[in-house]
C-alpha cells in the first residue's frame, strides 16, 4: 500500500463530535462500515457496534476506535455576547491563542469565532504581564455578534470545535483530531481488506463515544459484548523534534505501526504484544516498541471488563497530539492498517490465557 483514501480520512477529520455528540460522525462511520460487517447496532451509550462473522468457536475480537475529539461546551454568555468554555477533553491552552473555531448553535447552525484571551493588547503590556500563561478561563469566544443575536442562536451546553482542515504536506497528513479519527480510519480500512475473505475469529468492530473524558464509552461496551481479545485503536505520542531528547521520544514518525507495551490505563498482555509482533514481523511490516508514560486508551475499560479482557493498543505516531496540528506519517498509517489485517486473519491462533500454567 503506497498510497491511503485521503478523502475519506480529511471526512472523518473535519466531522464535529466532541464527548456525548458524536451524531454526525455516528452518522458517517455507520456508512463506511455497513458493506464491511455482518450487521450493526448502537447502544445505550452511542457506541457503533459492527459485528464480522467467523468460525463459531473463534475467539470474539473487540476492535474499539474512539469516534470523540476533544473540544468545548458553551458554559456563558456575557453581555457583550463573549462567550466562555467549559474544556471537554485536554487541552494545553498555549495551543488554543488566537485560533478560529466553530460554534454548532441549538438551531442547527454552525457559527464561526474566534478564541481570544482576555489580555490588554501586546501594545499595553507591562513586562510582568507579558509573560503570564494562558489559561482556559481566560479565553473567550468573540462570534462578532451582539448579545441578543448570539443568545438567539448560542445556548448553554452547545458544543465548540476547532476550524482546522485535514491537508497532506510531504510525506504527512496534518490535521485537527487525528486523535483519534486516524485510527477509526484504520479501522475501517482494515475491515475493507478482509472484505470477501474468511476469518476464523468474530470481529467486533466498535466505534467508541467518550474515550476523552475517561473511556466511558468503551467500558459498558465491552462489558455487554464480552470480548475475548480487546484491541484499541489510538494515536500514540511522536516527540521526534526539536525540544525532546531522544529517551523522551516515545515513538518516532516512519518508524511504522506502534505496538503499546503500556501507557497510565493499561499494561497490554504480553502475549499479544509477542503475537503482534509475530505477525509483523512475519509479514514484513514495519513497526516500533511504544511505552507511553501518561495518557490511555480505551484498552484500560475493555482490559477490566467483567472477570478481565487481554488487550493491546495499536497505536499511529502522531506528533502534536491535541494541538490543531497533528500530524502522522502515511506510511505509518498504511503499516497500521496492514498490521491489523494481519493480526485478525491469525488472532484465532494466539492463547493469552494464564488458566493453564497451574
Amino acid at each position: 500500500m503506497t498510497d491511503l483514501n485521503f478523502d475519506l480520512l480529511k471526512s472523518l477529520c473535519e466531522t464535529p463530535g466532541i464527548p456525548s455528540r458524536e451524531e454526525a460522525m455516528r452518522k458517517l462511520v455507520a456508512q463506511e462500515l455497513k458493506p464491511l460487517v455482518d450487521s450493526l447496532e448502537t447502544d445505550a451509550m452511542g457506541n457503533l457496534i459492527g459485528f464480522r462473522k467467523g468460525s463459531s468457536d473463534g475467539p470474539r475480537v473487540m476492535l474499539a476506535a474512539h469516534m470523540d475529539e476533544i473540544g468545548f461546551i458553551v458554559k456563558y454568555i456575557d453581555n457583550k455576547g463573549f462567550l466562555r468554555l467549559q474544556p471537554v477533553g485536554g487541552w494545553d491552552p498555549r495551543n488554543l491563542v488566537s485560533q478560529r473555531v466553530y460554534v454548532h448553535g441549538y438551531k442547527g447552525e454552525t457559527i464561526q469565532g474566534v478564541l481570544m484571551p482576555a489580555n490588554k493588547p501586546t501594545h499595553l503590556l507591562t513586562p510582568e504581564e507579558s509573560v503570564k500563561a494562558p489559561t482556559i478561563e481566560g479565553l473567550f469566544v468573540d462570534l462578532g455578534l451582539p448579545q441578543e443575536k448570539v443568545k438567539a442562536q448560542v445556548e448553554l451546553g452547545d458544543m465548540v470545535t476547532m476550524n482546522r482542515t485535514c491537508e497532506r504536506m510531504g510525506d504527512m497528513v496534518v490535521s485537527k483530531t487525528l486523535d483519534d479519527r486516524l485510527m477509526v480510519f484504520v479501522m475501517i480500512e482494515a475491515l475493507k481488506l478482509l472484505k470477501g475473505k474468511s476469518l476464523k475469529c468474530n470481529v467486533i468492530a466498535v466505534a467508541t463515544t467518550q474515550e476523552e473524558v475517561g473511556l466511558r464509552g468503551a467500558t459498558p461496551a465491552a462489558y455487554a459484548l464480552q470480548p475475548d481479545i480487546g484491541v484499541a485503536l489510538d494515536v500514540t505520542i511522536a516527540a521526534d523534534y526539536a525540544g525532546a531528547t531522544e529517551s523522551e521520544q516515545v515513538t518516532t514518525l516512519g518508524g511504522g505501526a506502534a505496538i503499546k507495551i503500556m501507557d497510565s490505563s493499561h499494561i497490554s498482555h504480553p502475549k499479544l504484544v509477542r503475537h503482534f509482533r509475530e505477525v509483523a514481523e512475519r509479514n514484513k511490516i514495519s513497526h516500533q516498541l511504544e511505552i507511553l508514560p501518561r495518557g490511555g486508551t480505551d484498552a484500560g475499560g475493555i482490559q477490566r471488563s467483567r472477570a478481565g479482557v487481554p488487550s493491546i493498543t495499536l497505536s499511529v505516531p502522531v506528533r502534536y497530539v491535541h494541538t490543531v496540528n497533528e500530524m502522522a506519517n502515511v506510511a505509518d498509517i498504511n503499516a497500521a492498517i496492514q498490521l491489523l489485517a494481519d493480526y485478525l486473519k491469525d488472532a484465532h491462533s494466539g492463547s493469552y490465557g494464564y488458566q493453564n500454567e497451574l
